[in-house]
């Protein structure tokens, strides 16, 4: 009897690996839903109240001193090490390259640009937003603080919010926004979120950043993942126009390919000449006659020939006729009554 070897989970992964690529027939794009437009106005309030929170130094600012004088650093020196290593998930070089990677392989997968164009999307939102906020507050962080209390505000810093927050949790979240399934988005939110807060705690225990820092960077990171469905539309026409600029590229391409190459002579057939009728027999000569050019005269083998009018004609042997019983020989005997009735 014969049995079928059970396929383990990494065989699975294999021959999913070896099939060709293939656009899902739906591609699950997340829309503006009345759950997400509420959260995200929540989270938006929640960004606004901690930035004016920090502007009046409120007691979350006192909070953020009593943070940066506990020093962490000093209290866990035994972890220093690995947290200078896990810090890295929210710098946005290593992290960009890692996901455009495997968003990258998920666009060849499924013959469309929209990851790419979506982490394009989300990344140049967090230059713009981010950028701005840090550089239109100027907050300066824990180690180049110059008064005991005060927020640092406008001073030329550009700490807040934490840029390693908002990058951790838009470079990993935007896996969750292009999952294909709702079991894997929220099991990759759970991980990204989990990826996020430990990058902002990882500032805090360095002591490169305030406490509030990481608070309004995870709320601006969130932010920029819950707008991404209203540059869906922007998204879509995007991949049109690269789609269409790509098949124009291609088809100048093949009109100014080179030439075709020309087609292939026929081969020559060779003409035999048979020898003359009573002379003698002469080897046949062969000449290769091609389609393409004139045909030229053929020539025996060199020797002894005679011209046609020199030659004796010679009778066939026998009759031609086909064999009748009524016939008979002219000059017989059965020709003379034949003859008298002749005028």
């Amino acid at each position: 009897m014969r049995t079928e070897r059970n396929l383990t989970r990494l065989d699975r992964v294999f021959a999913r690996l070896d099939r060709e690529p293939e656009r899902p027939a739906h591609l699950d794009v997340p829309k503006m839903s009345r759950h997400r437009i509420a959260l995200f106005a929540s989270t938006l309030a929640f960004y606004v109240a901690i930035v004016w929170a920090v502007l009046i130094t409120s007691w979350l600012v006192r909070l953020d001193w009593q943070v940066m004088f506990f020093r962490p650093y000093q209290q866990w020196p035994e972890i220093h090490a690995f947290v200078d290593y896990y810090v890295v998930l929210g710098q946005r070089g290593p992290t960009a390259v890692m996901v455009a990677a495997w968003l990258g392989w998920r666009s060849w997968r499924q013959h469309t640009l929209r990851p790419l164009l979506a982490l394009g999307v989300s990344l140049l939102l967090l230059n713009v937003t981010v950028g701005a906020a840090k550089y239109g507050m100027g907050r300066l962080g824990p180690h180049y603080a110059t008064e005991i209390g005060s927020n640092e505000m406008w001073l030329g810093g550009d700490i807040f919010p934490s840029g390693h927050t908002a990058n951790a949790v838009v470079t990993w979240g935007i896996l969750a926004y292009m999952a294909s399934t709702p079991r894997a988005r929220r099991w990759l939110s759970a991980l990204s979120a989990v990826t996020a807060l430990g990058v902002g705690m990882s500032t805090v225990y360095l002591g490169t950043h305030w406490l509030s820092d990481v608070l309004l960077g995870w709320a601006a990171g969130l932010l920029i993942l819950l707008a991404l469905p209203w540059f869906e539309p922007l998204i879509t026409r995007s991949e049109a126009v690269l789609l269409g600029l790509r098949d124009r590229v291609r088809e100048g391409r093949r009109r100014t390919g080179p030439a075709p190459a020309p087609a292939k002579q026929p081969a020559a057939t060779p003409v035999v000449l048979l020898p003359p009728v009573g002379g003698r027999k002469e080897a046949p000569a062969c000449e290769p006659v091609s389609s393409s050019r004139p045909r030229t005269p053929a020539y025996l083998a060199p020797g002894p020939h005679t011209t046609r009018g020199e030659r004796t004609p010679v009778a066939p042997a026998g009759s031609r006729r086909p064999p009748h019983s009524d016939r008979v020989l002219r000059g017989t005997a059965g020709s003379g009554s034949n003859s008298a009735t002749r005028p």
